[in-house]
């Protein structure tokens, strides 16, 4: 236990001391994110806070793994850095959509491959148990991508893209550390200490935003955690701690970013354009047009997320696919609220 607690004050405290000289530099360079029509900021503002983050994070792991249970954890550290250099470069000198790709891509591969993150089953969803091996790699890659790019797209707002993050490694942190599995564990508190220190200088006025440095790395290590926490439920069924509808519990936890990016994809696909066109149908965009302020947008988005996984932790019984079914009407209609208060703001 202490492993934790310690791995998450030295995160904390690291990313905490880091952030001041990174405003400063980059004041003084000016590498700062300007205000514009898409931006819900109205100053400049530099976006380099991913660094201190990934400083944190990483150091933490390091110092407070026992080695014993060190395992896979070097190729995950990998893909980290991918992660970390593709995101800085992209936030220092725009990249390609593709470049960023193919970066994220390698990441994914090397989690894959190399540290055997992998969904293997369905848990009888649509029927479906045990998945074919290639099956299996191809959508393995395919959510760690996806839920890498939905902690980017989500992250708009002061606070948002970091309390998420917290939320998230929290409730996986909690059940990886009652399962025994250290090492996992320490890299979830490791990014709440980071983002704890991180949203000390991001809460509204916002000092400094975390970039794409910050949120390709939380959108990756949430993927890590949430595939584990679903692909170890195959072998704990007598557990004291076995989720009924693991892969539905999952969903619930990761609700806003999974279902903010389909939903603006969607959006964007039935007028026409490219699903990567940026736009403000962001579920953050709506809050903030229909009247509250970055904070309190934040602060509403986090409570609804908390009672998505309240629902699903009640009603696990239920089976996958009704949760899941359940899960996405409940998104829909609150989305579908939301979106009509936000256009009746727009026209007044």
């Amino acid at each position: 236990m202490y492993e934790i607690i310690l791995a998450f004050i030295t995160s904390f405290c690291l990313t905490y001391v880091a952030i001041p000289s990174i405003i400063h530099i980059a004041r003084k360079k000016n590498l700062v994110d300007e205000p514009g029509e898409r931006t819900s900021h109205k100053v400049s503002t530099p976006s380099l806070g991913g660094i201190a983050i990934f400083a944190g994070m990483l150091f933490s792991i390091i110092m407070w793994t026992p080695f014993n249970y060190f395992g896979d954890l070097q190729y995950i550290l990998c893909a980290f850095i991918i992660i970390f250099l593709i995101g800085a470069k992209d936030d220092l000198d725009p990249i390609s959509p593709a470049r960023k790709f193919l970066g994220e891509l390698l990441a994914a591969i090397i989690l894959v491959f190399k540290a055997n993150i992998m969904l293997t089953s369905f848990y009888g969803i649509f029927g479906i148990y045990d998945i074919p091996y290639i099956a299996s790699v191809f959508l393995s890659v395919f959510t760690i991508i996806v839920i890498i790019n939905a902690f980017n797209l989500i992250d708009g707002i002061n606070g948002l893209s970091a309390s998420i993050g917290i939320l998230i490694s929290l409730i996986l942190g909690i059940w990886f550390y009652q399962i025994e599995r250290l090492e996992i564990a320490i890299i979830a508190f490791s990014l709440i200490g980071a983002s704890f220190a991180f949203l000390r200088y991001n809460i509204t006025p916002a000092k400094i935003f975390m970039g794409d440095t910050g949120s390709l790395l939380l959108g990756m290590v949430c993927s890590i955690l949430t595939i584990l926490f679903i692909e170890l439920h195959k072998n704990m069924p007598e557990s004291a701690y076995y989720f009924k509808a693991a892969p539905s519990f999952a969903i619930a936890v990761l609700i806003l970013p999974l279902f903010d990016t389909l939903r603006v994809f969607t959006l964007r696909i039935l007028r026409g354009v490219s699903p990567f066109h940026p736009d403000r149908n962001h579920i953050h965009h709506l809050l903030i047009d229909s009247g509250l302020s970055h904070m309190q947008a934040t602060g509403v988005l986090v409570v609804v997320n908390i009672l998505f996984i309240f629902m699903a932790f009640k009603m696990q019984g239920i089976g996958n696919l009704n949760l899941i079914i359940l899960i996405l009407v409940s998104a829909i209609l609150l989305s579908y609220g939301l979106s009509t208060l936000a256009n009746k703001r727009r026209k007044v």
